[in-house]
């Protein structure tokens, strides 16, 4: 339980690292930042394919392969679904956006937004890794989502900077992303230990959830500034080192 509230705090703490290197660099070129994010698409992929869905399958049973596939599909849905709620949420930040009087405000609160409810599910599929048993792969799972956490954390500080939010409001939406993570880490957790019968659909919905970010959100975006080859090979360069240290951990 140590392991896990450790684990926990650490994916939610890195969006913080990253915002508070976002606050140091603010004017990082579209370049770097498609390279440090493609880097995190491929370790985030990575952790989905082998800590996730792979195990999913070993754990289902005959009928894993189906349970699976379905698992995937359910929290690619889900995450899609929560996409749509995504722009009637910002009030939940107490901004009004006519006072700002800046049209692009509602476009950063999405993303910011977007970013927090991703974290849910990637909180989960930590702490699902967790009810798995599985410590060491529970780990590379947790390390996939803290890295891609970072680069999280520096990209949502200037924007919200640029259109006139404070900076102690930014530092808290920032960290409130985090909270979220560890708040997905513990339900994943407890509704794995509680019941055993859900882990094969619970893995595979955790790492439908992360495919849909990585296919949905990360590659788009770091293919959409000129960029595109240097973010595939970054995306390779991530997803092989999780390979390898899955490999090596095993």
């Amino acid at each position: 339980m140590k392991l896990v509230l450790l684990t926990a705090l650490g994916v939610g703490g890195a969006t913080a690292v990253g915002a508070v290197i976002g606050f140091l660099f603010k004017n990082l070129s579209h370049k770097f930042s498609d390279i440090i994010l493609s880097f995190a698409a491929g370790v985030m992929m990575a952790a989905a394919v082998l800590g996730l869905i792979l195990p999913s399958l070993e754990y289902g049973g005959k009928l894993s392969v189906f349970v699976t596939v379905v698992g995937i599909f359910v929290g690619a849905l889900t995450l899609n679904i929560l996409d749509k709620l995504v722009p009637h949420m910002h009030k939940l930040v107490g901004i009004d956006s006519e006072a700002h009087n800046n049209a692009s405000l509602n476009k950063i609160l999405l993303f910011v937004m977007a970013v927090a409810i991703h974290n849910l599910p990637e909180g989960i599929a930590a702490g699902v890794g967790f009810g798995s048993g599985d410590a060491s792969r529970a780990l590379l799972i947790a390390g996939g989502i803290a890295l891609q956490n970072i680069p999280e954390g520096m990209v949502i500080i200037a924007p919200m900077l640029s259109v006139g939010i404070s900076k102690g409001r930014t530092l808290v939406c920032a960290l409130l992303t985090g909270l979220i993570e560890v708040v997905g880490t513990f339900i994943g957790y407890f509704a794995v230990s509680v019941s055993a019968f859900i882990l094969p659909f619970a893995l595979a919905f955790a790492g439908g959830t992360m495919l849909y970010v990585v296919s949905d959100e990360m590659i788009p975006e770091t293919h959409a500034h000129g960029s595109e080859r240097a973010a595939t090979y970054t995306f390779l360069i991530g997803f092989c080192i999780m390979l390898i240290s899955d490999v090596l951990l095993s």
